[in-house]
């Protein structure tokens, strides 16, 4: 960290300082409140937080925390343990710990805050936990992150309120999608960056809107019926078709780079898509997007598509709504018609591989 002219500790007893004098007005407040008194202040939003992003904080000794607070922000910090005057904070709402230094064991006495019900975002982002803490004090969390530690398996998401409606496990070492029957209001799952083989165990993910599953093993897609999908990644992975996305006719965003597909299809019913991602396979002709009408961006670079010809006729179904169009590095690249030839056919065109177009 840059060095500034006061001490860590002067920088910390000015925010506690700060934070002191709300508490006062805010205990006011309150007491004006039930007597009606004249001299009432309500406190504004930003009076309600308290960010101490990058601090270098090792413990919250030196900083106040009024009970007022709402939202406390303790991202990129040296904490080792959970300050017990947190349990006090009844009214806390959002909650981060993001880049820390917290193990399980500082976390065994969290579910014991129940003071902290009311509790709706946890962020236990880049730390060094091994599992998923209990959490089933927090009856209305509607966001968890874990994403970034070193989690081996989703045992004790079982524990977490069925309130919630994004959930952040990526870059663990999940092997298995499990204890995920009960999160019927999820509407966000991220678990991208894990060690898992098999989709499973979604099918009552109902409300379930956008799936991230890059970098991971998976050789097959099952999505359990969840056809209200909007979003879907399963790149990096090591798939061979694309075949069973045909059901999701709600896609407006597909991301299947770096996979071994061949064939495009699956596609006359994502009439809804209007972001296509195909690059890295390895597809030699380009097919079935006649349906697709709304299409903005199509990724096909790093491919095998050899020729230009009847390209026009391949891309009529989405001529006048592509603005974005990548076939670098592939062969058909290298003709050299092929500026001319895609702007003269698509007359929406913006971006073409690297080069942005002026028209």
């Amino acid at each position: 960290m840059e060095a500034v002219p006061h001490s860590q500790a002067e920088q910390v007893a000015s925010s506690a300082s700060s934070a002191s004098v709300l508490a006062s007005d805010g205990n006011r407040t309150e007491a004006g409140a039930e007597a009606g008194g004249e001299g009432e202040r309500i406190l504004a939003k930003e009076e309600k937080i308290l960010d101490l992003t990058s601090f270098q904080l090792h413990d919250l000794t030196d900083v106040d925390l009024p009970s007022f607070l709402e939202e406390l922000d303790l991202t990129a910090n040296r904490l080792t343990s959970i300050d017990p005057r947190i349990s006090n904070l009844s009214h806390l709402q959002k909650l981060s710990f993001e880049q820390n230094l917290l193990a399980d064991s500082a976390l065994t006495e969290f579910n014991q805050f129940t003071t902290l019900k009311g509790l709706k975002e946890l962020v236990l982002r880049d730390n060094k936990l091994l599992k998923i803490p209990g959490l089933s004090t927090f009856v209305e969390l509607l966001l968890l992150d874990v994403s970034f530690n070193k989690v081996s398996s989703m045992n004790g998401l079982s524990d977490v309120s069925s309130s919630l409606t994004e959930l952040y496990l990526s870059n663990n070492e999940i092997e298995k999608i499990v204890e995920m029957e009960h999160l019927t209001n999820l509407r966000v799952l991220e678990l991208g960056s894990n060690k898992i083989r098999v989709m499973e165990r979604l099918d009552q993910l109902k409300e379930l809107q956008q799936l991230w599953l890059g970098r991971n093993r998976i050789q097959s897609v099952n999505l359990c019926g969840l056809t209200g999908l909007l979003k879907i990644s399963v790149q990096n992975n090591r798939l061979t078709s694309m075949a069973a996305f045909q059901d999701c006719v709600n896609l407006t965003e597909l991301y299947l780079s770096h996979n071994h597909i061949s064939v495009m299809e699956g596609l006359s019913t994502l009439q809804n898509l209007r972001v296509l991602d195909l690059s890295s396979n390895k597809i030699t002709e380009i097919s079935n997007l006649e349906e697709l009408i709304r299409l903005e961006d199509l990724w096909l670079n790093d491919n095998s598509i050899s020729s230009l010809d009847d390209i026009e006729m391949k891309l009529a179904g989405c001529k006048n709504s592509l603005t974005t169009i990548y076939l670098e590095r592939n062969p058909c690249a290298l003709d050299p018609k092929y500026m001319r030839t895609m702007r003269a056919i698509l007359p929406k065109l913006q971006q073409l591989d690297s080069h942005l177009l002026l028209h």
